[in-house]
């Protein structure tokens, strides 16, 4: 029986399928206590080490090398702990990147580059980053993800979409509502401001409509609540459901599980996905019936990616299923 994969994209780029939460960790206590956490629930969420941020202004050598040792470490279970880079403008960037690829290249599942101000930026960075690989023999190309923070990233999203290697693009909102000098309030970087007020609500439907243009997915920003769990869960349900955002950002533990319960598919697809992907596969992915509606290779497609998604978040999946689709 073909798999679906091999049917249904045939030349196509096939779109990426991230887990739900990207979990950010600035120091190497934080790092590893992700790591722990992965280890516990699974591939579920991916981790980013972040150079950028986390790293004290003249120690920036030491925390590429901290990070780029975590993810070579014994813990790294799942080889899903990528790492975020200085900007374009930073003098350490592309030290960053030497340290990252050199010590664990082969290991990366992604490099972040925040706060480009234009396509060009990003071009700068993806071509640094091909050569350094060659340089250090690593043979493949590692994925982008890209931060869209700032007027001039906005201005050029569906050009920075369609770069190569490109797949991710993370929305940024405090950065982006900062930029704006005190003409967005502040209330917009948190609930209910940051879905309502027109400005950031521009932005994020243009990146996310941009990226799954693009066959790229669309990352949500943080939100800062830490522990009210319903609060969290309903700001990655409106970046769901609302704006069609597919991940979302993560600062604390905390915040893992009800982003990762607010971004599964609906159970009850799911399971119309199983027996409806089953059946196209008994014949060959031919046209099919179920539940008295018809369907052909683009409603599979729907289904397929659906299942992907349900399964990389962790849903139940029948043991019938993961024998045909993820064994």
């Amino acid at each position: 029986m073909r798999h679906p994969n091999a049917v249904l994209f045939a030349g196509e780029k096939p779109f990426p399928i991230l887990p739900a939460v990207d979990h950010y960790a600035g120091s190497e206590k934080l790092m590893k206590k992700a790591l722990q956490l992965q280890k516990e629930l699974g591939p579920i969420f991916d981790i980013t080490c972040d150079c950028e941020d986390g790293a004290h202004a003249g120690a920036e050598r030491e925390h590429a090398e901290m990070a780029a040792a975590v993810i070579m470490s014994d813990d790294n279970l799942f080889n899903r702990v990528g790492a975020r880079v200085h900007d374009v403008t930073h003098p350490h960037w592309r030290q960053d990147m030497e340290i990252l690829v050199r010590l664990a290249g082969n290991r990366l599942p992604f490099i972040t580059l925040p706060k480009p101000c234009s396509a060009g930026d990003v071009r700068v960075q993806i071509e640094a980053l091909r050569e350094i690989e060659g340089e250090f023999g690593v043979e493949r190309s590692i994925p982008l993800h890209v931060l869209i923070e700032t007027h001039g990233a906005l201005r050029e999203v569906w050009e920075i979409a369609a770069l190569p290697g490109v797949e991710s693009l993370d929305f940024g909102l405090m950065d982006f509502v900062s930029g704006h000098h005190g003409a967005i309030p502040g209330s917009a970087m948190q609930s209910p401001g940051q879905f309502d007020h027109p400005l950031v609500a521009r932005a994020k439907c243009e990146i996310s409509a941009a990226a799954l243009a693009c066959g790229v997915v669309p990352s949500h920003n943080v939100t800062t609540e830490l522990k009210d769990i319903d609060y969290i869960r309903n700001d990655a349900r409106r970046a769901r459901s609302e704006f069609g955002f597919l991940r979302m950002w993560s600062i604390h533990p905390n915040q893992i599980i009800p982003i990762i319960e607010a971004m599964r598919p609906d159970f009850s697809e799911v399971q119309a996905a199983t027996e409806i992907l089953s059946a196209a596969q008994d014949t060959d992915w031919g046209p099919t019936q179920h539940d008295g509606k018809l369907h052909d290779r683009a409603s599979y497609r729907y289904y397929w990616e659906l299942l992907e998604r349900a399964h990389i978040t962790g849903m139940a999946i029948s043991a019938a299923a993961k024998s045909r689709f993820f064994g």
